[in-house]
């Protein structure tokens, strides 16, 4: 059984449709990545799934339960993780209060605390006590992925993983989403960096218009290379 199962997810804003019946599936320990260029609808995927916004049709499953529409603290208490595009902090909180904020220890699933996140990110330690808008964007997108640690989930989702971060930034990123996969941490993935997705990722799911066009895997199960990634998204 599929950890996350999403079949013929249709949304949209208002009259206007986005989504026309997306499909893609991650198992336990996989990361998987949705590659698009903007306006395709990659974000709105992530909206409809973590029932930020309504799907028209379709169904979205976790752990084999239907939560199609269910609303955003639902879906987080059933283990899925969101480090949102634009990061979200909270800027009044310092950073172990983002953290301890979003605290979650679900039954089985209790590694991740505070000092835990400090460790993995150790920047964090030496901010610990600065306000969410004292941070750099690159601090705060280890904040927002700190905070989604903190819910001890078994999916985590990362829209926009590294957008608009200073190179040094988005290689410790990089690397500290490694580390989570090597540690059997289920990912789904959006960035606009093809060749750190295809090191990183077991699959890709390619959408083009709001539907999946092509999903993307190596028969060996090693690594697509990034050249056949931008092949399929024209770029």
């Amino acid at each position: 059984m599929s950890l996350l199962s999403v079949s013929g997810l249709t949304a949209g804003y208002g009259s206007a449709q986005v989504l026309y019946g997306v499909s893609l599936e991650i198992g336990e320990g996989e990361v998987v990545t949705l590659l698009g260029r903007n306006g395709m609808g990659k974000t709105t995927t992530v909206r409809a799934i973590m029932g930020l916004i309504r799907p028209w049709a379709g169904q979205v499953r976790i752990d084999g339960t239907d939560l199609t529409g269910r609303p955003p603290y639902e879906i987080g208490r059933s283990g899925v993780g969101l480090v949102p595009e634009g990061r979200q902090v909270f800027p009044t909180l310092t950073v172990e209060e983002n953290l301890l904020a979003a605290a979650k220890t679900p039954r089985g699933r209790a590694r991740w605390t505070v000092q835990e996140v400090f460790a993995f990110f150790p920047r964090l330690r030496e901010r610990r006590r600065n306000l969410g808008s004292q941070l750099s964007g690159g601090e705060q997108q280890m904040v927002a992925i700190g905070r989604a640690l903190m819910t001890n989930p078994r999916l985590m989702i990362l829209d926009e993983a590294t957008e608009g971060l200073a190179p040094l930034i988005r290689d410790e990123i990089w690397a500290r989403l490694e580390v989570l996969k090597a540690e059997g941490e289920s990912i789904l993935l959006i960035d606009k960096n093809v060749g750190a997705l295809a090191a990183l990722a077991d699959r890709h799911y390619v959408i083009e218009k709001g539907e999946i066009v092509s999903t993307v895997a190596d028969p060996q199960g090693g690594p697509v290379p990034a050249a056949e990634l931008e092949r399929y998204l024209h770029l």
